[in-house]
């Protein structure tokens, strides 16, 4: 198991060192644990000049800006307190150098220090995106031309042996088997019995993933830089630059261009409340790939031009990675039914998840290019 008070010495692309504070931050009573943290990051502030807003948006983390003066000033804090065991399944090493890699091209912010259980990093000016705006095509384009961007970034190393879904999926099977009798965490212990009654059990997901992993190996999608996790929460809109920037890269890896795509789109459908009603229609798709492929071409120095031929092809390699993507999704939240300790139906959640990946699963995988007829 990784630790992430290793990072002591790791170094960043731009060759600085960062630093390690060897402190613990209680996740219930926090407040003691960031003054002491931010006596370092910003020894010029006051303790009782200091402000502090918790983010509550997140289901996986405690995230809380400090400040003094107004949040929006520059010099903010953010202090994320990672969630309860999640170290089992997220690489806190991966995670720096990838805010590290994202920050050296212009795409993230600063990460300032590590502590025992989380990291500080620079605020992004800008608020958290509203869900509904991802249908405004002002919006949607930004977004899809950031990911590009992103998608753009070439590796100074070479690519990992094997895409981030089966490496992490793997390891999310194995994890539910050596938990198979573990007890929920105290959040979840009042939550659906349906849910878990109605949950595919070890082998046969063991054996879908299996089957997902031969049919999506076939599929020509790119290995790209990805985020892996861009749901709204996740994306920072500032209106009067115009602007959209990307955070939390605690999923972000090399990995399929559809599968982050897909993934996006499978996020319209929401957290709290999902409802499949609200994913992108075929329109708003294939504008919102025209953008990404806009983006992604002249970022890599290709000719811009996109065809229709073009788009249909991303389409449809994205549908079949939005599979991926539910089923992804579904076995993370079975694991956090059982660890975690935010207030969040997690069991629930997994079910709508993977619901909907069997409820697509022939359908997008049927897809081809000569079933496919679009007119504008």
């Amino acid at each position: 198991m990784e630790r992430f008070s290793e990072m002591d010495g790791e170094v960043s692309e731009a060759g600085k060192q960062l630093l390690h504070v060897d402190i613990h931050v209680d996740e219930h009573e926090p407040r003691r644990g960031i003054l002491e943290l931010l006596s370092k990051l910003r020894p010029h502030w006051k303790a009782e000049d200091i402000q502090m807003k918790a983010f509550t948006e997140g289901i996986t983390n405690q995230l809380i800006g400090c400040f003094v003066g107004s949040l929006q000033e520059p010099g903010c804090v953010l202090v994320r307190i990672n969630g309860r065991m999640t170290e089992l399944y997220i690489s806190r090493d991966r995670e720096v150098k990838m805010f590290q890699v994202f920050h050296a091209h212009g795409c993230g912010p600063e990460i300032y220090c590590s502590f025992q259980n989380g990291i500080c990093y620079e605020f992004i000016r800008g608020s958290v995106l509203e869900d509904h705006l991802l249908q405004q095509p002002s919006i949607y384009r930004l977004i899809a031309a950031e990911m590009g961007r992103i998608h753009s970034i070439q590796p100074k190393q070479n690519l990992p042996a094997e895409p981030l879904i089966w490496t992490k999926m793997t390891h999310f099977l194995t994890l539910m088997q050596s938990n198979a009798n573990g007890a929920p965490s105290p959040s979840q212990q009042t939550r659906s019995r349906a849910a878990v009654q109605d949950m595919p059990d070890h082998e046969v997901l063991s054996a879908e993933m299996q089957s997902l992993k031969r049919r999506l190996s076939q599929t020509d999608s790119p290995i790209v830089l990805c985020h892996n996790d861009l749901l709204t929460k996740n994306i920072i809109y500032n209106s009067t630059e115009n602007m959209v920037r990307f955070i939390d890269y605690e999923y972000a890896d090399y990995n399929y261009q559809a599968f982050d795509i897909g993934n996006h789109f499978n996020e319209f459908a929401g957290v709290t409340d999902v409802d499949y009603s609200r994913y992108p229609s075929v329109a708003l798709q294939r504008d919102w790939l025209t953008a990404y492929l806009e983006s992604y071409k002249h970022n890599t120095g290709r000719e811009v031009a996109v065809t229709e031929a073009d788009v249909t092809q991303l389409y449809i390699q994205v549908c079949k990675f939005s599979l991926a993507s539910n089923f992804f999704w579904g076995l993370w939240a079975i694991l956090q039914s059982r660890f975690s300790s935010i207030d969040f139906d997690f069991q629930r959640y997994a079910l709508m998840r993977l619901n909907y990946y069997f409820e697509k699963k022939e359908e997008y995988l049927g897809l081809t290019m000569s079933k496919l007829t679009f007119s504008r």
